[in-house]
């Protein structure tokens, strides 16, 4: 067998052999040589099929192998997310040390009939419970910023998506994907960069969130917590910034402005753009639709309005107020470090009342008297401020002139001229000389260069006489007429010249009404104050007022001739223009040089108040007198804040004419306590006779005559 096989072989090679000789592959050999040489091809091309195939077959792989694969890979990721997690968390505070900041204290500031005055602080408003708030803002927060609230974690991964999605087909980034859990985590807890590191901790701490708290908690949190624009932080802040109200009383559109301003506080806030606000609450009242908490055609979409009260919130009066408290709490309680509570003098009535006259009586005569500004300070008998206005507008100027404005008080500083005469033992009907002189240098001129003799300090008051002031303050020494201004309240530094009579040496408006509050009380020292009581928001008392000790400053002779001559100003002299038919009132005007300040200072039994107008720039008005303007401003706010209040004697001074019952003033003497042997009849008596004889005698020259010829 074996020799015939290789007899064959040797027959096969003869056949492929040619005549040469030499040896010829068959075609089928030459084949089956080729395709054990194909292996031979680079090692480059041989791993690309070789992976290329791989990854076919394990696409075409049953689920087993994918799902083998998958589970390396999740379990490689959670490593990984595990390890980034720890590597911020490691970063962040000791979890048992973690707790929720407190929130920022709140200054809230009430009238004496508690109704709110304003907030300080850095959130401008008070905390709520979530059940005291309107519920419509829990809706409209809820459907526009995280639907699925009530769902999630503290992480919503279908809300990220979705909003990571649109991001990636928008090409830029227009939503975070954060919860609202998340968003009172970044608040309280985080800086607000935007960095990968502080969103994984911003994860960390809502997961932390939703594991010690409750949803109706973490909602309420969120929403005292979260910043709504134009210095608001907190809803019951954003609800009276932007409606004038409290969150409580916030409707369904007004919660759909406000739950739209917390995309871009600054870009959405009424104040700025109302009309960029009022479309972006009808986007989130269609979210509100969309999630059930209306009905459609409920609710006029196209009819939301931003609120009238956004542009002009802070341009009111009781900012001016409000500044003050702030300044004075801080001196009584000291820093503030929770919620507390300032129970305030002011009456809202008189400030609105005041506000609005002051306010037409600038535009009404503001530019043909060229004069801008105005301010007006008023006090009960006992100091506590009523009303102050500070200016015309706190949102354009937060400059306060009733308290920091040092003015020239002009003819109203006379007061205490006179109230110095009347303590030496002169009298009203004391005649003195109307003439030209000369004190050193200084030589004082009556209005028109006029001059008419003798006339009495009565008269010569009335008709605001300036060489009898200063006459008066030369015989007595500018340092006496100094000290009796002090002693009535003038605080700031006077200068002891000889025109100090005329009101030269500068005061600020609350000082000088102050130091006519003795003639409105019986004479004694009344030091303004504002605040009555401090408490917390819980009621714990931190400050009360003490009751001051009677201090008299004027006595009651010298009180009751003074009185009758400022009464005798406004009945017939330069303030007639503020008399009170029905009411008895004293007063004095001012007009500084070159007529650049005009006031009038004057005062009831009831109430003190002075009105000052001018410009800021110091600049001449027209001719502006303290007898025109401000004694008709004063006669209308007067008028307006004495409505439900009886007539009642000047201190010391009966009702004279006799058109009202004649009293003894309940303030001095007080009846039963009269020396022995007088009784209350005959003090009635003698005290009538006695103003009969001494202050309303007639003068030889009417006070019409003598203004009409000296001027003020």
């Amino acid at each position: 067998m074996a020799r015939k096989s290789k007899t064959k072989n040797r027959s096969n090679a003869r056949k492929s052999a040619g005549q040469d000789g030499n040896i010829h592959l068959s075609r089928s050999d030459r084949l089956s040589t080729a395709a054990k040489r194909a292996p031979s091809k680079s090692k480059k091309t041989q791993k690309k099929g070789f992976w290329l195939w791989r990854l076919i077959r394990f696409f075409l792989k049953p689920a087993p192998r994918l799902a083998y694969w998958g589970l390396v890979f999740g379990l490689w990721g959670g490593i990984a997310a595990v390890g980034i997690i720890g590597f911020y968390a490691a970063k962040l505070p000791n979890a048992s040390d973690w707790a929720i900041p407190q929130r920022p204290p709140n200054m809230k500031v009430v009238a004496m009939d508690a109704s709110l005055i304003g907030n300080r602080g850095m959130t401008g408003g008070k905390a709520l419970r979530l059940e005291e708030m309107s519920p419509y803002i829990a809706q409209a927060v809820i459907a526009i910023e995280d639907r699925r609230f009530h769902a999630h974690f503290g992480f919503d991964p279908i809300g990220f998506s979705r909003a990571m999605w649109r991001n990636i087909s928008q090409k830029r980034m227009r939503e975070g994907g954060s919860t609202i859990t998340q968003q009172l985590a970044k608040n309280l807890f985080l800086t607000p960069d935007r960095t990968f590191g502080r969103k994984v901790q911003e994860l960390i701490l809502a997961v932390w969130l939703e594991t010690k708290f409750t949803k109706a908690e973490i909602l309420e949190l969120y929403l005292n917590r979260v910043y709504f624009g134009s210095g608001a932080t907190g809803v019951d802040a954003a609800a009276r910034r932007y409606f004038g109200k409290s969150a409580k009383h916030v409707t369904i559109s007004e919660a759909a402005l406000l739950a739209g301003l917390l995309k871009a506080p600054s870009k959405y806030s009424p104040a700025r753009n109302p009309k960029l606000a009022q479309k972006r609450a009808r986007i989130v009242l269609l979210a509100m639709q969309r999630e059930g908490y209306i009905k459609r055609g409920n609710i006029d979409i196209n009819g939301v309005q931003p609120g009238k009260h956004a542009r002009h919130f802070r341009s009111g009066p009781e900012h001016y107020v409000t500044d003050m408290v702030v300044k004075r709490v801080q001196e009584l309680v000291g820093n503030v470090r929770q919620d507390i509570v300032v129970e305030t003098t002011l009456s809202p009535y008189m400030m609105i009342a005041a506000n609005e006259i002051l306010n037409e009586s600038l535009e009404r005569h503001g530019k043909r008297r060229n004069v801008t500004q105005a301010a007006l300070v008023s006090l009960a008998p006992d100091g506590a401020l009523r009303a102050l206005i500070g200016g015309r507008n706190y949102g354009k100027s937060q400059f306060n002139r009733a308290v920091e404005a040092q003015r020239q008080p002009g003819s109203a500083f006379k007061t205490f001229v006179w109230l110095n005469a009347m303590e030496q033992g002169q009298t009203p009907q004391t005649v003195v000389q109307d003439q030209p002189i000369r004190i050193d240098k200084w030589k004082p001129e009556n209005y028109n260069q006029k001059y008419l003799g003798p006339v009495t300090l009565a008269d010569a008051f009335a008709a605001s006489i300036n060489t009898v002031a200063a006459q008066l303050t030369a015989d007595a020494g500018p340092l006496r007429i100094a000290s009796t201004a002090r002693r009535l309240g003038i605080r700031t530094k006077l200068k002891a010249n000889a025109s100090l009579a005329l009101g030269t040496s500068e005061v600020n408006l609350m000082e000088l009404v102050s130091a006519y509050v003795p003639f409105s009380n019986g004479g004694l020292r009344a030091r303004p104050y504002l605040i009555s009581r401090i408490t917390t928001h819980r009621g714990k008392l931190l400050y009360q007022r003490p009751k001051p000790l009677p201090i008299e400053v004027v006595d009651p002779e010298a009180l009751s001739k003074m009185n009758a001559m400022l009464r005798q100003v406004v009945d017939q002299g330069t303030g007639r223009a503020a008399h009170i038919e029905g009411h008895i009132a004293g007063g004095k005007t001012g007009t500084s040089q070159n007529f650049r300040d005009a006031l009038f200072v004057g005062h009831t039994a009831h109430l003190v108040t002075g009105i000052w107008f001018g410009n800021d720039d110091n600049s001449p008005t027209k001719k502006l007198t303290g007898g025109s303007l401000p004694a008709s401003a004063w006669k209308q706010f007067m008028i307006a804040a004495l409505r439900d209040q009886p007539p009642r004697p000047l201190p010391g001074l009966l009702v004279f004419p006799s058109d009202l019952p004649i009293t003894i003033p309940t303030n001095r003497p007080i009846p039963g306590q009269q020396p022995d042997g007088v009784s209350d009849d005959q003090q009635t008596a003698s005290l009538k006779q006695r103003i009969q004889a001494e202050i309303y005698k007639k003068p030889s020259k009417t006070i019409l005559d003598l203004i009409n010829v000296i001027g003020e």
